[in-house]
């Protein structure tokens, strides 16, 4: 019998800490991932496009709760396997993909703080990949007995066709004396001013003798800019991630909500038409910001277009190809899994330290869809939470009797939608708000 290795602490805690507070580990995802083989192959097969100079785009859509964020998690994992660098942000009221008060600017500035690579997976890579770049430069220099600039200017050439990159090209240069002559200022200032860090093009003159500054108007060009110095510098391509795009379909502003969906539609169309290289988007959104024609991507004719099902896949036919990734729901049998799993970390992968045998992980189901329903795995953020939170308070009360926790579980349906959160439907449903609701602690009917 194989037998299971050990969980490393620091490893079993950071995922623990993460799914007890309902969130996403940023380590440990190999440890507890189940299920969407299918979705994983699909994106397999776009970092693979993207390492052979081409370009890829997808809307990873799915409900609250039902793993958008895990998802997109391990494929950024994937991606760094694949010698891809990434970036990722969320964004917010204050992070947006086109603003003019400095919304799209902040966005960037995330992205550049999270930029990781195989070496740095936790963010802060960028002077690595510059670094690296230049390091190549010297390298080639010195076979072709050249002074590295010269080859630093040859490689940046065709950058200046692009929009920003004569620019761009000049501070990756300064970079370069910065790093000849010692001067440790000068190499700050590149990285500041790649980072979007500077805040007037005044600024930006005095300390690298440029014109330009990353701005809410050209966030995206410095992407693509950005994507060809990873490849210039030896990474197979940029991954993009972009979570929580349903804040732009909350947006009440309907013209700042419409912008943001034309520059959608730049981006789709960029990509699409292999304009962009080395360059793959992931983008992840609830249904609703999809789908709504009011308030959607939908309700912007030209996307609808570019983002509507295959009509073929239907009765169970399915298309993985297009840019819209639906999550499927997990099954019963998946869930069984990743509790299983989560039962393991917490066991630190030793099966004799294991709190609840495997019929109480069956019991523990049960229970869970008699108070919510299916939801319980289509959704399953807040059952893996209660699920931790019941395992925590089997290791410090060992006289504590699994039948007796698990009759006093609470689960709660996930929250779909528009800010809402569980305060605002208990007061929703109380008799105080509502005097014809009949009072439902179980919550399994209610519906926004």
């Amino acid at each position: 019998m194989t037998k299971t290795p050990a969980i490393k602490p620091k490893e079993r805690d950071a995922v623990l800490q993460s799914l007890r507070a309902g969130v996403v580990p940023r380590t440990g995802l190999h440890l507890i991932q189940v299920g969407r083989v299918k979705e994983l192959e699909a994106i397999l097969q776009d970092v693979k496009r993207i390492a052979e100079g081409g370009s890829a785009i997808r809307f990873v859509i799915g409900e609250y709760g039902s793993g958008k964020t895990f998802f997109l998690s391990l494929v950024r994992t994937i991606a760094l396997q694949e010698k891809l660098v990434t970036v990722h942000a969320d964004l917010t009221p204050d992070r947006r993909l086109h603003a003019t008060g400095g919304q799209a600017r902040s966005l960037y500035t995330e992205l550049m703080r999270n930029l990781s690579t195989r070496a740095k997976p936790d963010g802060g890579a960028l002077p690595s990949v510059v670094e690296r770049f230049v390091s190549l430069a010297i390298t080639e220099g010195r076979d072709r007995s050249a002074s590295p600039e010269t080859i630093i200017r040859e490689r940046l050439a065709h950058l200046s066709e692009m929009v920003g990159g004569y620019d761009f090209a000049e501070v990756i240069a300064a970079y370069w004396r910065g790093h000849d002559t010692a001067d440790e200022t000068l190499k700050a200032n590149a990285v500041r001013w790649l980072r979007g860090e500077f805040s007037s093009k005044t600024e930006a003159r005095q300390a690298l003798g440029v014109r330009t500054i990353v701005d809410d108007a050209n966030v995206y060009d410095q992407l693509k800019l950005l994507a060809q110095l990873v490849q210039l510098a030896g990474y197979s391509g940029l991954l993009i991630c972009w979570d929580e795009l349903v804040n732009l379909y909350k947006l009440s502003n309907v013209q700042a909500r419409k912008s943001n969906y034309e520059q959608i539609l730049r981006i789709l169309n960029d990509v699409l038409q292999g304009t962009a290289t080395g360059l793959g988007i992931l983008m992840g959104g609830t249904p609703e910001f999809l789908t709504d024609t009011r308030r959607g991507l939908y309700s912007y004719p030209a996307l609808q277009s570019r983002l509507t099902v295959n009509t073929f896949a239907v009765n169970g036919l399915v298309d993985y190809s297009g840019p819209v990734l639906r999550l499927t729901n997990l099954s019963p049998e998946d869930l069984y899994v990743l509790l299983s799993n989560i039962r393991n970390v917490y066991a630190s992968g030793d099966p004799k330290q294991n709190l609840v045998p495997d019929a109480g992980i069956q019991q523990f189901m049960a229970h869970c869809s008699q108070r919510i329903g299916d939801a319980y795995f289509r959704t399953p953020r807040n059952t893996i939470t209660a699920f931790v939170n019941l395992l925590a308070v089997l290791d410090q009360n060992p006289q504590a009797k699994l039948d007796d926790l698990i009759t006093q579980v609470e689960i709660r349906p996930e929250v779909m939608g528009n800010g809402f959160n569980s305060s605002d439907i208990r007061a929703i449903s109380s008799p105080e708000m509502n005097p014809n609701a009949s009072i439902d602690e179980d919550l399994a009917s209610f519906k926004l």
